[in-house]
């Protein structure tokens, strides 16, 4: 029996992808590096986002006393790559269900990871700046999550249409939700 392993990337190389991918958004880029990571360098990447925001949450702690440093930075290093997950999960099962998207669980991890991070990281750099960060930089970061996400989606599961790759993202977004309403509640 042989055994297939996923390919790895390095945390240098997936940052340089991002450049690539934020520089030039279109879903031929992303089409470009789909296979050279998996799910576990997804993870990686994704952890690197948790560490930069429970950091940023744990230092902004320190001015909140209902709020613990090691609390922030805890929960953050948690939630931040288990929402990751269940929101690409979500994007691969409806992709894949509703319109028979051909796309792979690592390919959309991945592809997801090269946006995502450096978005993450800049929003929670950004979102320390009061008032600013909350009303400008927030809303921005999460348009431009929700343009790389739909580029993202016609890349990683083969959806070129706008239509079934938009219909798959909010359909995500909206299973998101729900699944962390379910958890919270």
């Amino acid at each position: 029996m042989t055994r297939t392993t996923e390919p790895t990337a390095r945390v240098a190389d997936m940052f340089a992808q991002s450049t690539a991918v934020l520089a030039r958004p279109a879903s031929q880029t992303f089409e470009r590096f789909e296979r050279r990571g998996g799910v576990a360098s997804a993870l990686l990447y994704v952890l690197v986002a948790a560490v930069v925001s429970g950091m940023v949450g744990a230092l902004f702690s320190v001015f909140h006393s209902d709020v613990t440093f090691w609390g922030q930075l805890v929960s953050r290093l948690i939630a931040i790559p288990l929402q990751f997950l269940v929101f690409t999960g979500a994007v691969y099962l409806i992709g894949r269900g509703l319109f028979r998207g051909t796309g792979t669980y690592p390919e959309v991890a991945y592809t997801f990871a090269l946006f995502f991070v450096p978005l993450s990281i800049l929003g929670s750099l950004l979102g320390l700046i009061p008032l600013l960060g909350w009303l400008v930089v927030g809303p921005i970061i999460s348009l431009l999550l929700a343009f790389f996400g739909f580029l993202a989606v016609q890349s990683s599961m083969n959806l070129r249409d706008p239509v079934p790759a938009g219909v798959t993202l909010v359909l995500s977004a909206l299973a998101y939700l729900l699944v962390g309403a379910w958890l919270l509640g």
